[in-house]
């Protein structure tokens, strides 16, 4: 049952659609309201207000990933700086460690990494892929081997959203059966409907509603069928909002691209979305115009400590022997930290023998990500979507034939060309 929701207001000119449709509080009283502020007149893109308990999250947004109660490489102040209002914990790490126990003396997880924007946590269901060998699902739950001592652990539906009930993240993801994005055949079906099973449990066993919201992930591969049957059942489930699960693990762009518009096509229009595991800004770029809200990814940090830099025209490999003398900043028109005050020669140099070089590249990748997403939110308001996505594009890749042909399809099938 869908959350009672104002009118949209009209479109006037080209200025913003100022709709005030709002999920505002749901049945459950969960603390979470969407507002529309404006759509893409052609695509499925959209701009919205999300409100949150500690402070409202501009989408679309780009969720950096802390594991374990921080971002590698960069500090919480610093975030804070570069306008980030929403990062990740993993549930299943932090519950290994430093344990729940020790999280909730903090006051739950905001104390415990100091930060005092919102908090989403994942499941810890994302294990059963990433630690595949050490782990068992079984309807009770999934059992694993820990990584840190090989002790048995077994992590319940209800475990799950009691660790992060004591993490105190603004927003909870349900524990869902994952099986890679490769995987066919019985599995797949299995896992969606024991996902659907999984969700009322999680509802059920949910201590602070009013405080946390609990987001439902659809499952069912690259299934057609089983994705329409997993959104059919959930979103009749009484929840904030909704994950498109189970993607962006090593299946096809073609397959990839066409179950998240099936997903958006049959989701609430007034609730968020969410698209896990995606963060390269071509995907971001094309996802957001097929209608996702919320994306996460550890790329941008991970790719820093290989020494990748983001770019508008894709990557600087600082390691490369071509920076050695190079004494412009990584980006001219990037107005973060390193780039106001190093060189691709400082961090080149740096690389061989300072692991800060990490540190200022991680910087620079997280301004990127989250002023890319600024940049579309912007777009989008001034009704200027197709446009920019034509602009990004032929900077992100200068010969058209280079266009990626699974991306050019895609946002065909939402009426923005490229030629």
């Amino acid at each position: 049952m869908a959350a009672a929701v104002s009118p949209a207001a009209p479109v006037s000119g080209m200025g913003a659609l100022n709709s005030a449709l709002s999920a505002g509080r749901t049945a459950s009283g969960a603390s979470l309201a969407l507002r529309i502020v404006a759509e893409c007149p052609v695509s499925k893109a959209r701009a919205c207000d999300l409100t949150l308990p500690h402070c409202e999250v501009s989408t679309p947004v780009f969720m950096p990933v802390g594991t374990q109660g921080t971002m590698k490489g960069i500090t919480v102040d610093q975030l804070e700086a570069l306008g980030c209002q929403i990062c990740l914990g993993n549930t299943y790490h932090l519950g290994m460690r430093p344990g729940p126990e020790l999280i909730k003396k903090a006051n739950g997880l905001h104390g415990f990494m100091n930060w005092k924007r919102n908090l989403l946590t994942d499941s810890g269901g994302f294990q059963m892929v990433s630690l595949v060998e050490l782990s068992e699902v079984t309807e009770e739950g999934v059992r694993f081997r820990s990584p840190y001592d090989g002790k048995e652990i077994l992590l319940t539906p209800e475990e799950s959203i009691g660790i992060q009930n004591t993490l105190g993240s603004d927003i909870m993801m349900q524990l869902d059966d994952v099986v890679s994005s490769t995987v066919t055949g019985p599995r797949v079906e299995e896992a969606m409907y024991r996902s659907i099973r999984w969700l009322d449990r999680c509802i059920k066993a949910n201590r602070n509603p009013d405080q946390q919201n609990l987001f439902a992930i659809i499952q069912g591969g690259l299934n057609a069928d089983l994705r329409k049957k997993c959104l059919e059942e959930m979103t009749k489930r009484e929840v904030p909002g909704f994950a498109i699960g189970g993607l962006s693990g090593g299946e096809e762009k073609d397959d990839f691209w066409k179950m998240v518009t099936l997903s958006t096509d049959h989701l609430p229009r007034e609730k968020p979305r969410y698209l896990m595991g995606v963060g390269y800004a071509t995907d971001l770029v094309v996802c957001v115009a097929l209608g996702c809200d919320m994306f996460d990814c550890v790329f941008p940090t991970r790719t820093a400590r290989f020494g990748s830099a983001l770019v508008p025209w894709g990557s600087l490999q600082l390691k490369n022997k071509q920076f050695a003398k190079d004494l412009g900043p990584i980006d001219p028109d990037c107005q973060c930290a390193t780039c106001k005050r190093h060189s691709r020669a400082f961090l080149h140099a740096l690389f061989k023998t300072d692991t800060a070089a990490m540190h200022h590249i991680t910087v620079h990748n997280i301004a990127y990500q989250l002023s890319l997403m600024r940049s579309v939110r912007q777009s989008i308001i001034e009704q200027r979507y197709p446009q920019f996505v034509r602009s990004f594009m032929s900077r992100m890749y200068p010969s058209k034939d280079r266009y990626p042909s699974w991306a050019v399809e895609a946002l065909a099938s939402v009426n923005i060309t490229l030629d």
